[in-house]
């Protein structure tokens, strides 16, 4: 369960911004063509889209394979080098991924550009992950456990 600690926070308010480098990052991908820009400033790019025909709720368990970096490109966690994929709300992660995972489908593989204030902003994760980091993740939605809303399109 070591994997939670670091996605079991919702990402409650936090103001600050990236670093420095973390905001030059994120710039820069938004200038790549494939990649999505949402209101809050959550980065996107599809990897597979999948075919499911439903997205889950903030409540809605969802099973997912994800991998987390930093933005020089070293992993701090995954569930694929685990061999299992991992179980969890989108109200329970930060608040990068809850976005995120409502807006996908099952099958969908997305990669994440999280800014630091829609992750772990101020306060970091787990001595692992320092404050205004912004981070990379991989990300899986392989099946939806509980309540859906039909797919809208992106």
């Amino acid at each position: 369960m070591r994997c939670l600690s670091f996605l079991l926070v919702a990402g409650v308010g936090v103001a600050l911004a990236s670093n420095p480098e973390g905001e030059a990052f994120l710039k820069k991908k938004e200038q790549e063509p494939d990649v999505i820009k949402t209101s809050t400033g959550l980065l996107y790019k599809v990897v597979k889209k999948g075919d499911g025909t439903h997205h889950p709720t903030a409540g809605s368990p969802c099973e997912c394979h994800y991998k987390g970096q930093f933005i020089e490109g070293e992993e701090f966690d995954s569930s694929y080098k685990r061999g299992t994929p991992t179980t969890f709300k989108p109200s329970q992660v930060i608040a990068g991924w809850t976005e995120a995972l409502q807006l996908m489908v099952e099958g969908d593989h997305w990669e994440l550009y999280i800014p630091s204030e829609l992750a772990y902003g101020s306060r970091g994760a787990g001595g692992r992950i320092p404050p205004h980091a912004a981070l990379v993740f991989t990300l899986e939605l392989l099946k939806i456990k509980g309540e859906k809303v039909p797919k809208t399109e992106l």
